[in-house]
């Protein structure tokens, strides 16, 4: 019994004790807190300041200042047309309810930015955002003695860019970031450039992979929706695509594979497996070089681009030579089939030539005098004299046709096949320089 209450005695102890330790715990902060001495500012934002309402929520618009940095450029995609930056946004605002008697700004914890009125900035075409926050939310807020706010952030978006594939690998893209407000329109709030085409700085010295920033530039506008007009500002930056890559990794090789394919020209036309072996192997090494072009490139785009224009050149050029051995080779067995035949076929193909063609003279001269014997023997009016010009005319129109197509088939024959290499050998070469210098001109100047 007595060790019972002993150990019911402790309990209490114990009980008491550790009550007393948490209202101690209580009561430090209090007294501490009472001993700090707040600035005016902080007291004035704790007690009377409302966030929900904007600076000069009577008197008129309140104007921002934007202005920015660009840390990097990390991707531009083709596939998704966007890109992905990296950017310190700083906005500046003059609230009257935040002035205070000194001459030093005061710079505060990023935390405290909930407890007052920002602005509700957006970036209109991005994807996908976030704040940086890493080792805390890197967030600046800083007040000056006037009143003026200074906000900055740092954060990554990757942002919607529409772009013209039509010359790539020639092309040159501009891509813009665009600024809203989006609940607050012109009458509330108006936004500005700081410090105009300066306001973003960091462009100079990016180094990207496969582009360069030729030009930038800063523009202001509104942006009209149904339910207002709300300031906008817009940054645009060009970026024109570095060429070289693309020259070493696809046109070299393509010009190459043509010029291999060339080479067939000066091999003996009896050497039927060398030559079908270098078309054919051109032609399918030039197939793999087009699909692995496009494979950077989105399947879906709708666009016939450069590199695409020359890759069909390439491809048909080399199709071309393995044509022209097919040609050459056709022409060799005709004309050693025609060596075969006996002379007397020879002559008589060419009596049946001269007689399809005496057989139309004669039937148009025997018209022609029957046409001369009936003007004799009656008076003809003026009508049948015309009647008899156009009856001549046709006569004489199959004869002039049967000539020309005779002209034509002659022309088309080869007398030695083994010319058609010699002509392939100038004629493929010249044209292929023709072309590429139309090219070149075309998507480098126009």
């Amino acid at each position: 019994m007595c060790h019972f209450k002993r150990c019911s005695l402790k309990c209490c102890s114990l009980r008491v004790l550790f009550l007393l330790m948490i209202y101690r715990s209580m009561q430090i902060p209090e007294v501490e807190g009472k001993s700090e001495i707040l600035p005016p500012t902080i007291q004035k934002i704790i007690k009377g300041y409302n966030k929900y309402l904007r600076p000069f929520f009577d008197n008129g618009p309140v104007s921002v200042g934007m202005s920015m940095d660009i840390a990097s450029i990390d991707t531009i995609s083709e596939i998704n047309m966007d890109y992905t930056a990296t950017i310190f946004l700083r906005q500046r605002w003059t609230d009257e309810r935040l002035c205070f008697d000194g001459n030093k700004s005061l710079s505060l914890d990023g935390r405290l930015v909930e407890m007052l009125w920002v602005p509700d900035t957006f970036i209109v075409d991005s994807k996908r955002s976030f704040l940086h926050d890493v080792t805390v939310e890197n967030r600046l807020i800083r007040i000056y003695p006037n009143g003026t706010v200074l906000y900055a952030i740092r954060i990554t978006t990757t942002v919607s860019c529409s772009m013209d594939l039509t010359k790539y690998p020639m092309d040159k893209q501009t891509c813009t970031l665009q600024l809203e407000s989006w609940g607050y329109n012109i009458n509330d709030v108006i936004f500005y450039w700081t410090r105009g085409n300066d306001s973003v700085r960091g462009l100079d010295t990016l180094r990207l992979a496969q582009y360069t920033v030729e030009d930038h530039f800063t523009s202001v506008s509104e942006a009209v929706y149904e339910t207002g007009h709300y300031p906008k500002l817009v940054f645009h930056f060009e970026l024109k695509r570095n060429i070289l890559y693309f020259i070493l990794e696809t046109y070299v090789p393509s010009i190459l594979l043509v010029v291999l394919s060339w080479v067939s020209f000066w091999i003996s036309q009896s050497s039927v497996p060398a030559r079908i072996c270098i078309g054919v192997t051109t032609v399918l090494t030039m197939t793999t070089l087009m699909m692995g072009a496009r494979t950077s490139l989105p399947n879906a785009n709708c666009f016939i681009k450069a590199i695409d224009v020359y890759l069909g050149i390439c491809f048909s050029f080399i199709f071309g030579a393995l044509l022209e051995y097919a040609v050459t080779h056709f022409c060799t067995l005709h004309q050693l089939s025609s060596k075969e035949l006996p002379k007397d076929d020879d002559k008589d193909a060419e009596e049946d030539k001269n007689g399809a063609l005496a057989a139309v003279t004669n039937n148009c001269s025997s018209l022609n005098n029957t046409n001369k014997i009936d003007s004799n023997k009656s008076n003809e009016t003026s009508t049948d004299r015309k009647r008899d010009r156009s009856k001549h005319s046709m006569c004489s129109s199959p004869m002039s046709v049967m000539k020309r197509l005779f002209c034509i088939f002659d022309c088309f024959h080869v007398k030695n096949p083994y010319h058609i290499d010699n002509y392939a050998r100038f004629s493929f070469p010249l044209s292929f320089i023709i072309i590429n210098v139309f090219y070149w001109v075309y998507y480098l100047y126009f």
